[in-house]
């Protein structure tokens, strides 16, 4: 054993020999390198330090004053160009915001040159611990430089430009005056920039007034300021107060009785002049952004920095009703519709949620990819049973869902056998919403609504709401959506005819109607009634009270389509969109909201054209008035379209329909007998409308899915887009007295309960439309230049939508 251990000491080094040595050239190596670096370093610095910026955008900072978008009686609804500031010097920033930040952020921030060399060792060494990146070493200066002039990309080059500008900025700029900066620039969430601007933004109060409590949470907000600040999440910013109060009483800038009391303090989000924490008072979103577009058109980008001052057209309290009503509507109709499951499952380990660090790091990771959607929260399933889900906002916030009318909505996903991509589960990733006084679980819509509703005396917009969530979606479907109007278009080819000797008492025939390909030269055109459904005969004013496609076409068919063509214009629609052919008589042409508002008001307002507009006067920052609109009034001769008689008719008979037609629900619950309206149901119900009027508002609502597919068979405009219309009017109307009818003009008159024109009198209007005279059978034909008309749409295949004519069916 001797001779066998003195061979292998013979054989080679000492193990301690080795190492020396190895640890000696790895030294010397080191140091070589660290010449070698210290050497390129020196010559990096001295090249890159003359192409610095100048710091005077931190010396002279002025920022500039941002364009503001406010409703008609002046409740701001929208700021674009620029942030919301509130610029302090650093004396008017009180010393307790001050603890709070460096207590936050930088405790060695007067200690250090820019660079905390002990902090990043620090971080250095939990990351390690930690086996992950818990602690970053970003100083105060750092921030500053980041923010004034580098971009937000992770790469080598930008960070070694943020560790020369830190030096320069130390170099040149006192510590007061970093920390000023800092104070005055650094993002807080919601479009708050620095300190005073958050606290008023969140605490509505000036910054002055802060307590520790709100100091501290205010100061926890730039480590992740989407997530960070109160508005988004309360739990998550509570939590980060705490840290940041724990690092006040240890740093020595509260006592353990401030401390305490900071703890226990109640935090209130309250923005200031009253408006909702982080936001505005109402949701006006479409509306500014629609305003910032018209007078970007003018002013290109100096609209952004000038100081103008918008004043549109909305009543505030009618656009958050009409916010209210859309959004209502479309979640009321996701309700009925199949629950088509949660928005992604991933693996939740078990035991996970007994960490709260490790949950919410997940729900975090998630919020990046799902967002809130006002009050439509995203949130994590812990577990899920048909009588009983669990779901995690936050670690501190786990929300039971155990209600029977939610649990229905969402039965389905909650069955054993149910579908992998349905089935809600652990790990799911679900939307909650508070209704009521229970939570429940939703899908995040993909159907779309809107409302506009405006004044028939000057077509001053009153609200405008262009989609189920702008956050979501930019897209205003009221003024830029080109939909197929359906039976809500009626009215207007009904109109057409009584200029021609029809009158309401006209019998049409409601029988089913065939162009046969002979006829058409072409394909066969065979369209339908709603169900199926047909009669005999009905007068044309049962026809527009029930709705009946085969009175429609006859009607037109009656009058010619050119003429109804050339008589659309008259209320604003596109003639190129709405061609002249026989599916016109259906609404198979294309139509905006907007241009319906538009087209309604000349029925309310007595029969003259006065053009939609939102923008009542723009101000500069001074006040001065910059533009003040001259919008047309109903009552100029100049503008009137249609005959006063035929508006009297037309009203009447609308009046009707919300009464005792397709839209009296209208009658039965807002008990009004002043109100005119009709519904609207496409082909396969890929559209929903109604549209409504009195004298003084018309109102019109629209629901579908921007890529056009069915709202479901029993979905139609009198359950879909009814319910949102009678919302917001139930509002609107509110102790509003009813406009009773006006006299009956000249020329009109009243015989046997119906209306003729005075040149048209009983016996000499046209009294049948496509039924055999008394005594005779008739199986001629439709008029040749109505055939000719379809026969040429046919053979192109394709009416205004792109699709095949053969296959438009609108029904009401």
């Amino acid at each position: 054993m001797s001779s066998s251990t003195n061979s292998s000491q013979n054989s080679s080094p000492p193990t301690r020999s080795w190492l020396g040595r190895f640890i000696v050239k790895a030294v010397v190596f080191a140091a070589g390198l660290g010449l070698c670096g210290a050497l390129l370093g020196a010559l990096a610095l001295a090249l890159a330090w003359p192409n610095l910026p100048d710091l005077t955008a931190l010396t002279d900072y002025r920022p500039r004053v941002p364009l503001r978008i406010y409703s008609a009686d002046k409740v701001l609804i929208g700021e674009f160009g620029e942030e919301r500031r509130n610029v302090l010097s650093f004396n008017e920033i009180p010393d307790v915001m001050k603890s709070a930040i460096l207590s936050a952020e930088d405790d060695r921030f007067y200690q250090h040159g820019g660079i905390d060399w002990l902090g990043v060792a620090r971080a250095m060494v939990a990351n390690v611990v930690n086996m992950s990146k818990t602690q970053g070493a970003s100083t105060i200066t750092m921030q500053v430089a980041r923010n004034f002039y580098l971009s937000s990309e992770k790469t080598y080059t930008r960070k070694f430009y943020e560790l020369l500008l830190t030096f320069k900025i130390e170099s040149t700029l006192s510590k007061d005056q970093i920390l000023d900066l800092y104070m005055n620039q650094i993002y807080l969430g919601h479009r708050a920039y620095g300190f005073a601007a958050a606290s008023r933004t969140y605490f509505g109060k000036p910054l002055a007034e802060i307590t520790p409590a709100e100091a501290a949470m205010l100061a926890g907000i730039p480590k992740a300021p989407s997530r960070f600040n109160p508005i988004a999440n309360m739990p998550r910013a509570k939590a980060r107060q705490g840290y940041v109060l724990a690092r006040m009483r240890d740093l020595g800038y509260l006592t353990d009785a401030e401390y305490k009391q900071a703890v226990e303090q109640p935090i209130v989000l309250k923005s200031a002049l009253g408006t909702p924490a982080g936001g505005y008072a109402i949701h006006g979103e479409y509306v500014a952004d629609l305003a910032r577009q018209l007078l970007y058109g003018v002013y290109q980008d100096n609209v952004y920095s000038r100081g103008f001052n918008i004043y549109t057209t909305i009543n505030a309290g009618e656009q958050e009703a009409a916010y209210n009503a859309v959004r209502e509507g479309v979640l009321d109709y996701t309700r009925r519709a199949p629950y088509p499951g949660p928005e992604d499952t991933i693996d939740l380990p078990q035991g996970t949620e007994q960490d709260p660090g490790k949950l919410d790091a997940v729900l975090d990771s998630l919020q990046d990819k799902y967002t809130d959607s006002d009050d439509l929260l995203v949130g994590l399933v812990l577990s899920a049973s048909p009588d009983k889900v669990v779901v995690a906002r936050s670690a501190q916030e786990i929300i039971e869902i155990t209600n029977k009318n939610a649990l229905k909505v969402i039965a389905r996903a909650l069955v054993k056998n149910a579908k992998a991509d349905v089935k809600i589960q652990r790990g799911s990733i679900v939307y909650v919403r508070k209704n009521g006084d229970y939570w429940e679980i939703l899908n995040k819509p993909t159907v779309q609504a809107a409302l506009v509703s405006v004044r028939p005396q000057d077509g001053a917009i009153q609200a405008m709401v262009g989609g189920f969530s702008y956050g979501d979606d930019q897209f205003n479907r009221v003024t830029a959506a080109w939909r197929q109007p359906g039976s809500s278009f009626k009215p207007f080819i009904y109109a057409s005819t009584l200029e021609r000797g029809l009158t309401p008492a006209t019998q049409v025939s409601d029988e089913p109607f065939v162009l046969t390909a002979a006829q058409t030269g072409s394909k066969a055109w065979t369209p339908k009634n709603y169900g199926s459904t047909y009669e005999p005969m009905l007068t044309m004013r049962q026809g527009l009270y029930k709705s009946k496609n085969m009175v429609s076409i006859r009607l037109m068919q009656a009058v010619g389509p050119k003429y109804v063509q050339d008589y659309i214009t008259r209320f604003g629609f596109d003639r190129a969109r709405n061609p002249a052919v026989l599916p016109l008589a259906l609404g198979a042409g294309s139509v905006t909201p907007l241009q319906m508002a538009g087209a309604y008001s000349v029925f309310a307002n007595g029969g003259y054209r006065v053009p939609p507009y939102l923008i009542d006067r723009i101000t500069d920052s001074s006040g001065k008035v910059l533009m003040q609109a001259k919008p047309v009034i109903a009552g100029d001769a100049a503008a009137r379209v249609i005959d006063p008689r035929t508006v009297y008719v037309m009203n009447d008979m609308l009046r009707g329909v919300a009464t005792f037609g397709t839209g009296a629900r209208v009658h039965r619950e807002l008990k009004r007998d002043d109100i005119g309206g009709k519904t609207g149901t496409t082909n396969d119900s890929h559209d929903a409308w109604f549209a409504g009027f009195t004298p003084k508002l018309v109102s019109i609502a629209w629901m579908g899915y921007d890529q056009p597919r069915s709202l479901g068979s029993r979905e139609t405009g009198g359950g879909a887009a009814l319910p949102i219309w009678l919302d917001f009017m139930r509002y609107a109307l509110k102790g509003q007295p009813q406009t009773p009818p006006g006299p009956i003009p000249a020329g009109l008159e009243k015989v046997d309960g119906d209306f003729y024109f005075s040149e048209f009198p009983p016996g000499q209007a046209v009294a049948r439309v496509g039924l055999p005279t008394p005594g005779e059978e008739s199986n001629a034909a439709p008029p040749s230049d109505a055939i000719n008309d379809l026969v040429n749409q046919l053979s192109s295949g394709n009416d205004t939508n792109g699709t095949p004519a053969q296959t438009q069916r609108v029904q009401f």
